[in-house]
């Protein structure tokens, strides 16, 4: 799948409140909520070509992740000024103890806080084709079968991306006490085992 970078603008109906749980491309393997009046960004299950994204970013955490198939490139997302970032792949990711958090300023409310719990116990979360849009991640990580320096175009897997650009691969990736930003996540699959969502006056990310 060959992914350009951020192309496309448009609006997204901030006037509904929902949870987005596709049951079917790092990270982190989130569902994105949105509530009333533009709150908080919502993502869909969709290919990164066709994703666009609100601008705002928000925290992903995971105790632990373990995943097959990594791909990453630098990209550009052009809804935020063309702000550089990485573009993260992930064909098969479970993630322990997930967290997801975003803290927006509302109107006449102040500070709002979503977060969004779920794969806790020996029952981790998990995400098929799952694709993240970063600019910030860390974590102790290891790698397996890994090649650094790669055209972006020949990756293979869930994230191609220019010809030319720069980007790694990896068989296999795990990461301990992930701390992630992100702009948009999309996946094929999302399964969330005890899922927990709240929303919350006053700022309470997950890190």
């Amino acid at each position: 799948m060959k992914t350009p970078g951020f192309r496309r603008t448009g609006h997204t109906n901030w006037k509904r409140a929902a949870l987005v749980a596709v049951p079917t491309g790092i990270v982190s393997a989130v569902v994105i909520a949105g509530v009333a009046a533009g709150a908080v960004p919502v993502a869909l299950a969709v290919s990164p070509q066709a994703l666009s994204l609100s601008g705002q970013t928000f925290q992903i955490s995971a105790d632990r992740l373990d995943g097959q198939g990594f791909t990453q490139y630098i990209a550009v997302d052009h809804t935020r000024g063309d702000h550089p970032l990485a573009l993260s792949g992930i064909a098969s990711a479970d993630l322990h103890n997930l967290c997801q958090s975003v803290v927006a300023d509302m109107p006449g409310v102040g500070k709002v806080t979503l977060r969004i719990t779920a794969g806790g116990g020996d029952k981790p979360a998990h995400a098929d084709h799952l694709v993240v849009h970063t600019d910030d991640l860390a974590g102790d990580t290891s790698f397996q079968d890994i090649v650094i320096g790669q055209d972006a175009s020949t990756l293979s897997g869930l994230a191609g991306g220019p010809a030319g650009g720069f980007g790694l691969q990896a068989g296999h990736v795990h990461i301990d006490h992930l701390r992630q930003r992100a702009t948009g996540v999309s996946a094929g699959t999302f399964q969330l085992t005890g899922l927990h969502l709240t929303v919350k006056s006053g700022a309470d990310p997950c890190y």
